[in-house]
């Protein structure tokens, strides 16, 4: 295609997760099934976010020539509530993602391409109007906090629109969405009195904006994407090729239309990476040979309405969305769109949305009352609330408070008004659209919004003594499971929910327990709680332990607090047993010390155990109390003397018939079961300890592999690549702040050159990318010296050509292209590293 000046291209990105974190901690729990990483969030910006931010353009052999942020040259939007995760969970990441919106405003006539959210994927059009007011209130503090200007466009969950939601973006201040083709009936030119033109069926025209004259008599402009090439982004392959991803984009521009076109899809953005490995690296090069071939203008959504404002107005079918054909009824009702899974049904959706309707509706009443009488106007409170969310300091906090109340709130009364406000997040975390988006009630999304419900209830318990969960649960039951074992909803809360709700006795239980086996400070910080410390005893006989302790449990987010005695008795290896209670009497703690002590002293367990019974109503708490993460590594640190013990005899079974092994695998023979999981066992636990050390003898590693390879030994791919991607990301940290270090760069070198003969891959992309800054800030610096003789002070001598020697070398080993990405990279810092 020739160059048309008047064509332009924008890509959208939808960014999103699910909100992951249990309601009462406030923190992303491990899940197993994200191995090797420690769950969902993390891996896939292993796999998405982060390639994105440093996303390779390669040559015709596979080599690096570039590494470009792709959100520099999109637009995208991330839910808040990922966002928010990122910027503790994935700063670097975080922090690439605010930078391209600075970079994107400067590229595209002051307009960044970052747009908001709201603010935890509701689904708009079945929401009532208060609810859509705060989810876009919320969505526009979120970005307002994170990107540093009010956003122009706003994401809508799964992009679900009815009028009502268009007025309230107006209202707010929101200038565009983007919208499916599918979502406009009829359209017609602003100028002229030409009659309404039917575009039902996505006819519309994609290559233009348009106009939804509201009500209210405001206005916003609407994006169609192009549907069919985002579909065959997203579901047919286009990704494997950046060229001919280039070339489909071009396809969707027509020489016959005498006005500026705007060629845009809109996916979401994990597509670019997770969905498709590798497809942000697609995506980099089909921008890269669009731009330089001068194909088109690369723009966003802001620039584009700035340039050309719409021309022409539509009407949207109102109740429609990107996901559903049968508009959104997904999150309702059984409509026939899921998975896929033979013989089941989503007849569930309907009563569970019904269930929630029931709790929101209930609370709702009983929240305007009692945050009235604390924080003045209860709803304005609720969408001001935001700024607690954002910024959960003391300091923060006692300034929301005043500034909605208008005095000092007491204590207790501060811990109910937060108590009330978070009664109300809840309530709405619970309708994040995933919950009925999948095929099963019992699948962990839904249970993640049934756990926010019961989260809501619980603070409903507290606060108004009033029992919604039975009321509630009978709801559920109406809700069947397709996995027969799992009942209906009632039977799901009861058994995957009910045991998830926490008070504080069940953090001071945690707190006791793991003090155990970690020394604890003054004040422990645990999740989204503190711990204060104010007595503790910890007494020794053989294999057992008593602890006796009181401790004041705070939480963070409601700031109540209980004073709590507890004590852990520990018999050895996972035999464990603790009680908790709300208790500050010192007389009373001091004789439990006193009495258990001496009877602990005398060895005297059992007497023990029923003295204990005597000042705890429960000793009901052991290692299956303690929280997941924490759980884990309790039970590691208990299991390891008899891992050791159990990995010595595996090691002694492998050395004694290792040559066994080798002849069994010269023969072909099968490997007897013992013997194969001993040599698995063994080598794989070699090979991890050599990675771990960051340093690893190659040599040994190389006598490692060739046994392995010898007696056909499973390798743990996924384990051992993730162990040894950790060290070397470690080491090229190093690298970066000590970048003349020539040993530390001969020794990286090597072992580079060493993990280029794995039998299994290693993720190198922070090692490129710290390659690659090195190449941008440091390397023209130091090619440019002038050659001075060996030993001249402040020159590099005969060192200075060694060192370029082995960072070329490493370049390559690294897959650069080299001198072309010298060439290509940016230029170099204002403050360079010097030797």
């Amino acid at each position: 295609m020739n160059f048309m000046p008047a064509t332009y291209l924008c890509i959208h990105a939808h960014f999103y997760q699910p909100p992951r974190e249990n309601p009462w901690l406030e923190a992303v729990e491990g899940q197993d099934s994200a191995y090797p990483y420690h769950d969902w969030n993390e891996r896939i910006t292993a796999e998405c976010y982060a390639p994105n931010s440093a996303s390779r353009v390669l040559d015709p052999d596979g080599r690096i020539v570039e590494i470009v942020n792709n959100y520099s040259q999109i637009s995208f939007n991330f839910g808040p509530t990922l966002l928010s995760w990122m910027e503790q969970g994935a700063p670097r990441v975080y922090a690439a993602i605010q930078e391209a919106d600075r970079v994107s405003a400067a590229r595209f006539s002051g307009h960044g391409s970052a747009i908001a959210q709201v603010y935890n994927h509701m689904i708009l059009p079945l929401a009532n109007r208060r609810d859509k007011v705060t989810q876009a209130l919320w969505g526009i503090a979120d970005f307002e906090r994170r990107f540093g200007r009010p956003p122009e466009g706003m994401w809508l969950a799964e992009t679900a629109a009815d009028i009502e939601t268009l007025e309230v973006l107006a209202e707010l201040g929101i200038r565009f969405t983007i919208l499916a083709p599918n979502q406009a009936a009829r359209v017609r030119p602003l100028a002229g009195e030409e009659d309404w033109q039917d575009v039902s069926g996505a006819r519309i025209d994609p290559t233009q904006p348009y106009v939804q004259r509201l009500p209210s008599g405001r206005e916003i402009s609407l994006f169609f994407y192009d549907g069919p090439i985002s579909r065959a982004v997203a579901f047919e392959g286009l990704l494997s090729n950046g060229e001919r991803f280039a070339d489909r984009l071009m396809s969707g521009f027509s020489e016959q239309r005498d006005r500026p076109q705007l060629m845009h899809i809109a996916t979401d953005g994990e597509t670019y990476g997770h969905h498709h490995h590798y497809g942000d690296m697609a995506l980099a090069y089909a921008l890269h040979h669009i731009q330089e071939n001068q194909l088109a203008t690369v723009t966003n959504y802001g620039e584009f309405l700035e340039k050309f404002p719409a021309q022409w107005e539509v009407e949207i079918e109102e109740n429609t969305s990107w996901s559903c054909a049968h508009g959104v009824e997904r999150w309702r009702s059984d409509c026939g769109c899921n998975g896929g899974h033979a013989g089941w049904n989503q007849q569930w959706r309907a009563p569970l949305r019904s269930a929630f309707d029931w709790l929101r509706d209930e609370i709702a009443s009983r929240f305007e009352s009692a945050a009235s009488a604390l924080l003045g106007n209860a709803w304005q409170a609720r969408d001001r609330y935001i700024e607690v969310v954002l910024e959960r300091t003391p300091e923060n906090i006692t300034a929301f408070l005043r500034s909605q109340s208008g005095r000092e709130l007491e204590p207790g009364e501060r811990v109910r008004a937060l108590k009330l406000l978070e009664m109300q997040r809840h309530a709405m975390l619970m309708y994040t659209s995933c919950g009925w988006f999948f095929d099963e009630l019992s699948g962990i999304e839904t249970t993640q919004v049934i756990a926010y419900a019961a989260r809501a209830i619980q603070l409903a318990g507290d606060l108004f003594k009033a029992d919604l969960e039975q009321p509630f649960l009978r709801h559920l039951q109406a809700a069947n499971c397709n996995v027969a074992a799992h009942g209906n909803g009632r039977e799901v809360y009861l058994r995957f929910i009910k045991p998830m709700a926490l008070k504080l006795a069940d953090v001071g239980a945690h707190f006791a327990i793991s003090s155990l086996f970690q020394r604890h400070a003054g004040t422990a910080p645990t999740y989204c709680y503190s711990v204060a410390r104010l007595d503790y005893n910890l007494t020794q006989a053989g294999r057992a332990r008593l602890a006796l302790g009181q401790a004041l449990v705070s939480s963070r987010v409601t700031e109540e607090s209980d004073c709590v005695m507890f004590a852990v008795l520990h018999f050895g290896d996972n035999n464990l047993t603790a009680g908790v209670a709300k208790a500050c009497d010192a007389a009373r703690y001091q004789q439990l010390v006193t009495e258990s002590t001496a009877s602990f002293d005398r060895f005297d367990l059992p007497g023990t155990v029923r003295l204990l019974d005597r000042y705890f109503a429960a000793m009901n708490y052991s290692l299956r109390s303690l929280f997941r993460d924490e759980q884990r590594r309790i039970v590691n640190i208990i299991i390891e003397r008899v891992l050791g013990e159990a990995e010595a005899s595996f090691l002694n079974i492998y050395n004694q018939h290792a040559t066994m092994m080798r002849f069994l695998a010269d023969l072909n023979l099968p490997m007897p079961k013992a013997l194969e999981v001993s040599a698995e066992l063994v080598l794989n636990g070699r090979l991890r300890r050599e990675f771990e050390s960051g340093e690893p003898d190659l040599a040994n590693v190389a006598t490692l592999l060739a046994e392995a390879h010898s007696e056909h030994v499973a390798l743990d791919a996924a384990g051992l690549g993730y162990t040894l991607r950790k060290a070397l990301d470690r080491n090229f940290d190093r690298l970066l702040e000590a970048p003349t270090d020539l040993g530390l760069l001969i020794r990286l070198t090597g072992i580079i050159e060493a993990v280029r003969k794995l039998p299994f891959e290693v993720n190198l992309w922070k090692v490129q990318n710290a390659y690659y800054e090195l190449l941008r800030n440091v390397y023209p610096a130091l090619a440019a010296k002038p050659a001075a003789p060996a030993g001249g002070e402040g020159a590099w001598g005969d060192e200075s050509a060694e060192w370029m020697a082995q960072f070329e070398h490493l370049g390559r080993l690294l897959g650069f292209a080299l001198p072309e990405a010298v060439q290509r990279a940016p230029e170099p810092a204002a403050e360079v590293v010097s030797r």
